[in-house]
């Protein structure tokens, strides 16, 4: 164009079968640079666009070549379903409510019953002598009774649990603190705790562990997982265990050699597992965390338990993620023994794959 007026097109290609105009811009090359505005589209420009068409400069095609215009393709949509948690009461249109695991055991819902039904009595060595039993319900402040829930879970590992409650009996008579821990020398804590399993190394966790909740958390133990992970001689059992009964939060299932036995003998596990934290990783792939009591379906938690460090049975929600561990090891210890399990006095002999030799 004349007097200085230059009509420039920009287009812009990519690797779809569209191309699209960038912008067209009209600008006089004798204005300066802080001056220049873009100028209106030309109407041959704006009529393309409004039909929806690639507008181009007329030109005539050469000789012995086709002329080709560009093609628009649609895309097809595609319809997504969106899977949802109803609430309770929830029946709205086109509600669809989460699928259940693609995998879970074949007749774990009769075996659990009928594993209720044999640890009914409550006699089992864990239901006297477990974890809820060897702190001092009456020691105050809480943070006091919450330290000797994890202490007697540290004692706990690898022994039997008479050997885990006289031990705890010898400490409490001594007033279980953490001060008081820090105060005995190492010989006489060995003494005490003795003869649980590895004591040795325990006597140097424990005071580890203790000095560690002094500095960092005022006399108390954390209150998550991974913190308790984190202390000297505190595995994701002994964790779990800690949160449910000292915090009363349900964060895990908490699963130790007997739980892990069980769980491979009943086919609970997808695969054979190898170690009791990969025991517990593929229980929790599939095991509702909850069932409701009075209909059988599983629903999310409506929230942790009350904190405290009673657990109350006459909830209503079971947490089965919570009731397994004591459910199981009671169990291990009575009836599915690791050595020559009694799988005649058992009623999942007809449903258990180890006991049908599967």
């Amino acid at each position: 164009m004349g007097n200085g007026v230059t009509f420039l097109t920009i287009y812009v290609c990519i690797r779809e079968p569209t191309c699209f105009l960038v912008e067209g811009l009209l600008w006089d090359s004798a204005i300066s640079e802080d001056d220049r505005a873009p100028a209106p589209c030309p109407a041959w420009m704006s009529a393309g666009l409004a039909r929806g068409g690639f507008p181009q400069t007329p030109k005539a095609p050469r000789e012995g070549r086709k002329s080709y215009s560009p093609v628009k393709r649609r895309r097809k949509a595609r319809r997504l379903s969106v899977a949802y948690e109803a609430s309770e009461g929830e029946e709205g249109e086109g509600a669809e409510r989460l699928q259940a695991p693609s995998w879970q055991p074949q007749d774990w819902r009769r075996q659990l019953d009928n594993i209720r039904t044999m640890r009914s009595g409550k006699d089992a060595p864990v239901d006297q002598l477990g974890a809820e039993h060897c702190f001092d319900p009456s020691a105050s402040p809480k943070q006091v009774q919450r330290y000797q829930v994890l202490l007697s879970l540290m004692l706990s590992s690898q022994t039997k649990d008479q050997v885990t409650a006289g031990a705890m009996q010898r400490l409490r008579a001594r007033g279980l603190t953490v001060d008081s821990i820090l105060q005995t020398d190492d010989s006489t804590l060995g003494t005490l705790i003795y003869p649980v399993g590895f004591w040795r190394s325990k006597v140097k966790y424990i005071k580890q562990t203790t000095a560690i909740l002094q500095q960092r958390y005022g006399g108390d133990i954390p209150a998550s997982v991974a913190e308790l992970v984190a202390l000297p001689g505190v595995g994701p059992k002994m964790a779990h265990l800690a949160m449910a009964v000292a915090w009363g939060t349900v964060s895990g299932i908490a699963v130790d050699t007997h739980v892990h036995r069980i769980a491979n003998r009943l086919r609970w596990t997808k695969e054979a597992t190898r170690s009791p934290e990969e025991t517990r990783r593929a229980l929790e792939e599939w095991l509702p965390r909850c069932a409701h009591p009075q209909d059988g379906v599983e629903r999310a938690p409506s929230g942790g338990l009350p904190p405290s460090l009673h657990t109350d049975d006459s909830h209503p929600h079971r947490e089965l993620w919570r009731e397994i561990n004591g459910l199981l090891v009671g169990f291990g210890q009575q009836t599915c023994l690791p050595v020559h399990p009694r799988c005649q006095a058992c009623l999942n002999r007809a449903l258990c794959p180890a006991a049908r030799g599967l």
